[in-house]
């Protein structure tokens, strides 16, 4: 509800040409079937509103007063660029249930009352409560993590979010890579002689923890296939247009070749991580994307029906005055019905003096492993490199991974993923749900 009123874009299509949010895309930090059987937390909704884009500022009931609250529902209330979001415990307003989440709609000064747009609306519709009510039942202790309820402050990022490249915390795996590349990767880097930057590369890529590859992922975007067939709308081409600008940028920055030579030297990281090696096949790529994406479209469509994936095909459209641009399209078999679903793919042309793979420059590349470990290892913090003992390869390192020379779009993407690597090393409730509020603030 929140998301779509201040009308942040999740990058995908809802229904036809809309994009809204639907449920079915949180998905984002706890699998969808986790919390309709466990429910959510505090600090997780944070964490899903920062990842779906937005801006975040969370207070809990012991860091806050009913009057700095109350001064936030006001300022809410009558701004089309925040809202406001409440936690507390239905058992206050003797509603059946426990632990809630529900957006305020309106307050009213004369009788000091909010209107809650209760999210659960087949069985409280909107209601009005007294102020100092609701903040008796956000002032109340959450059992699954022992901390107190509160409340949060949504609007729209001054930041662009990502474009093409992103973080994924859908995987739980993922908690435990975002450690490695925040905690002990400086250690290790401590522990080492290191004296080039391929041995820096090499010790990184080997302590890789396991299905590390699946923490930084290219943002792909699903749609139905069209009834004109696979002709492109100016809006698609325009997205497509500026992805594949960011992967030709990240393609032409010096740290991509060397990560790409590496790989290709015989010390690929495929025997310890396999999953990172394995992505670079197209056709395998869009089976999963457009599969993924059928669940996410027949979610909607109240449909819980097992998917079967069929046939890929690969296409290339060209268009007068446009670069070629590349969709994949595929059949998904659910319930005996059949859906024909798009991916469609950023490109880049292959420019074998940089890549490193002797592949022609005429060559249509799609963004793969090199691309990814070259983003995230562009977006590890500035001090990561700090423990280098050798002065000479220190400043190099600092220039490779330096993000001020970098173009203004890629600049951006880079610090948009470093963002959230470093929000999401401490986005574990029971750990460190405090964090996750004086994250929000900062």
């Amino acid at each position: 509800m929140v998301l779509n009123a201040l009308a942040i874009d999740p990058g995908r299509k809802w229904k036809g040409p809309w994009r809204w949010f639907d449920e079915s895309m949180l998905d984002c930090c706890e699998p969808l079937e986790k919390i309709k059987a466990e429910g959510t937390t505090f600090g997780q909704v944070i964490c899903l509103a920062q990842c779906a884009g937005a801006k975040v500022e969370a207070f809990r009931t012991a860091q806050s007063t009913i009057n700095d609250f109350r001064n936030h529902v006001i300022k809410c209330t009558n701004s089309e660029d925040c809202h406001l979001i409440t936690s507390y415990h239905r058992k206050i307003f003797k509603q059946t249930g426990s632990g809630h989440f529900s957006p305020i709609g309106a307050y009213h000064a004369g009788s000091d009352m909010v209107l809650i747009l209760d999210v659960a609306r087949f069985k409280y519709p909107p209601h009005w409560v007294p102020v100092s009510l609701l903040w008796q039942a956000m002032d109340t202790i959450d059992a699954a993590t022992g901390y107190r309820r509160g409340y949060m402050l949504i609007s729209r990022p001054q930041e662009a979010p990502s474009l093409l490249y992103t973080l994924n915390c859908r995987q739980e795996s993922w908690l435990s890579t975002a450690k490695y590349f925040v905690d002990d990767v400086p250690l290790l880097l401590q522990s080492e002689d290191l004296k080039t930057v391929p041995q820096v590369l090499s010790l990184l890529f080997q302590h890789l923890p396991a299905n590390a590859g699946d923490f930084v992922a290219w943002i792909a975007e699903v749609r139905r296939r069209e009834e004109d067939g696979s002709s492109l709308s100016v809006e698609e081409k325009g997205r497509l247009a500026i992805k594949e600008r960011v992967l030709q940028e990240v393609r032409e920055t010096k740290l991509f070749k060397f990560v790409t030579e590496w790989s290709f030297s015989g010390g690929s990281c495929c025997r310890n991580e396999p999953s990172v090696c394995d992505k670079d096949s197209l056709p395998e790529i869009a089976a999963s994307v457009y599969c993924q994406g059928a669940e996410l479209l027949n979610s909607r469509d109240g449909a819980n029906q097992e998917l079967c994936c069929r046939g890929t095909s690969i296409e290339s459209l060209r268009a007068k005055e446009d670069l070629p641009m590349t969709l994949v399209s595929g059949k998904v078999v659910s319930g005996g019905r059949e859906q024909l679903l798009d991916v469609l793919v950023p490109i880049s042309l292959a420019n074998s003096s940089s890549s490193g793979s002797g592949l022609h420059n005429s060559t249509e590349i799609h963004p793969t492993t090199n691309d990814l470990l070259t983003v995230l290892l562009l977006a590890l913090p500035y001090h990561t490199w700090l423990g280098i003992k050798d002065e000479r390869l220190l400043a190099k390192i600092q220039d490779f991974f330096s993000t001020e020379n970098l173009p203004d779009i890629l600049q951006e993407e880079v610090l948009h993923l470093r963002r959230q690597l470093q929000f999401l090393r401490r986005c574990k409730d029971k750990e460190a749900d405090d964090y996750l509020v004086l994250a929000s603030l900062t």
